[in-house]
């Protein structure tokens, strides 16, 4: 049983939830209608979807690809896989197939999973990586991560001389003053279509206006999913703007910072601990200690997951006082200056808000609207769109395996909340401030990430590696003294991710 108005075109089709595709049905949906096209898409170690195309010859050709996937070269997709022995598999994982909705010819898409030589899943691939992560969490405590990112971006369009943008005014603004709406509009539509569950879109703050050309923030949220899935949605998310704004001739932006004194762009990432269906991090009297140990593992992991959430030079140019990014490691709630924030979720509100602002409505008992897993999350505001989503969550799913059991989270957790402006805090230790110290930081917090061989110490080194080659520290101070080396820098990040 599927939900019409919800579902995407095969789920409503084939009337099965996307955990339940077979192969059959698959091909037999092909037949129905007339897709002759495929493309297998798959996450390489820059965290963008790569793509092969296929025209199966027949159903014979068809039912091989869904089964056996293709070989790649994993030497060009990772830095990991050497070229004496590159070869590697791409297999279909039949839950993400989705229609594409940008093909000239009626195309399915596929994401895959990678395989070594030996037909074990890639030691290293993200998506193995986060995959273990996820299993590990379950095995040792029973319950399991769910997470959704907030993708912020920039839209560049032609200055049109009519509703002037106003420099960092446009938090929810509307059109004619929001530049970009359409293609927000467009791409929460198709996302929904392929399958993604998004919560809202809206303009965000940062908007400004140079040289003829005006950038407009924007916001798109998605809603609560396990780990592997809210990472799958955050990368076919980008893809889906991209090629939106390319449609519209725009440009789209997930760059960490473009512009000094302007609001740079975020990937903050929500999660909650489930089990059961019942979301762990509520009791009875507020937020649970489940929910002050899962900070507590963020907490004291933060240094080392810049190295996978801030992974270009630029990022460090967003995380500075006064711009609402974090810079001190804390907690509060519903505090916009914290590390870690605990957002308004509804405690003890239900329904009654509504039924004050709308008396016709009657009032039902036990209302199927209010149900569910609680919606509260706890919110990990550091990332920014440069991350690779599966190794980010990867990594906080360890972090958040290292709260849940260390003896001491309760206390750190108590010590590093904070009520008002972080800023106020002298005693709270701050977040790396370049590439460089990222890279240090993982170096000495690898442990956290590499307990029971989830991530394996050569892609740590690996990972450190690339953050030191930037050789950026003290890169913001020089930066402000050369605007011409401030725009070659962001010019040349202006498409991470």
């Amino acid at each position: 049983m599927t939900d019409a108005l919800m579902a995407s075109p095969l789920v409503r089709d084939i009337g099965k939830s996307p955990d339940e595709f077979t192969r059959s049905d698959i091909v037999e949906w092909m037949a129905d209608h007339e897709v002759r096209l495929v493309d297998l898409r798959y996450v390489a170690g820059d965290g963008r979807l790569k793509t092969l195309s296929f025209a199966p010859a027949d159903r014979r050709h068809l039912e091989r690809i869904l089964t056996m996937g293709e070989r790649v070269d994993g030497s060009s997709l990772f830095g990991f896989v050497s070229a004496t022995s590159s070869d590697v598999y791409v297999v279909p994982r039949l839950s993400t197939a989705f229609l594409d909705p940008f093909a000239t010819e009626p195309t399915l898409d596929l994401l895959c999973a990678f395989h070594d030589a030996d037909g074990n899943l890639l030691e290293s691939a993200p998506t193995t990586v986060l995959g273990r992560a996820d299993a590990l969490l379950r095995e040792r405590t029973g319950a399991h991560l769910e997470a959704l990112g907030e993708l912020e971006y920039y839209v560049a369009t032609p200055d049109d001389g009519q509703y002037p943008a106003v420099d960092q005014r446009g938090y929810h603004e509307s059109e004619p003053f929001a530049k970009g709406a359409q293609i927000r509009r467009e791409a929460l539509s198709l996302i929904a279509r392929i399958g993604g569950h998004v919560k809202y879109g809206h303009a965000e703050v940062g908007s400004y206006q140079v040289d003829g050309t005006v950038w407009s923030q924007h916001e798109i949220e998605y809603l609560p999913v396990p780990v592997a899935e809210a990472a799958d949605q955050i990368v076919l998310g980008k893809w889906i703007l991209r090629r939106v704004a390319q449609r519209h001739g725009a440009l789209v932006t997930f760059a960490p910072k473009l512009l000094v004194g302007q609001a740079g762009s975020g990937m903050h990432v929500h999660s909650r601990l489930v089990r059961d269906g019942v979301n762990l991090l509520v009791a009875d009297n507020g937020l649970s200690d489940d929910t002050r140990r899962l900070i507590a593992g963020y907490l004291a992991a933060a240094p080392a997951l810049t190295a996978f959430g801030n992974t270009v030079p630029t990022s460090y140019l967003r995380l500075v006082p006064h711009q609402e990014a974090p810079t001190s490691i804390c907690w509060g709630k519903r505090n916009r200056s914290a590390l870690v924030r605990v957002p308004l979720g509804w405690d003890g509100v239900d329904d009654s808000m509504m039924h004050v602002d709308n008396p016709a409505e009657p009032v039902v008992v036990d209302d199927p609207a209010a149900g569910g897993t609680d919606p509260q999350t706890v919110e990990l505001r550091s990332g920014d769109g440069s991350a690779h989503p599966h190794l980010l969550l990867a990594a906080m799913t360890m972090a958040a395996l290292d709260g849940l059991t260390r003896p001491d989270a309760l206390d750190l957790a108590e010590k590093l909340h904070v009520v008002g402006d972080a800023s106020a805090r002298t005693d709270l230790a701050q977040l790396p401030g370049s590439c460089v110290e990222s890279a240090r930081a993982l170096r000495e917090g690898r442990a956290t990430f590499e307990e029971g061989g989830v991530f394996p110490p050569g892609l740590i080194d690996a990972q450190a590696a690339a953050l030191e080659a930037f050789a950026d520290e003290g890169l913001a101070a020089r930066l402000d003294a050369d605007p011409t080396a401030l725009t070659e820098v962001v010019t040349r990040f202006l498409h991470c991710g």
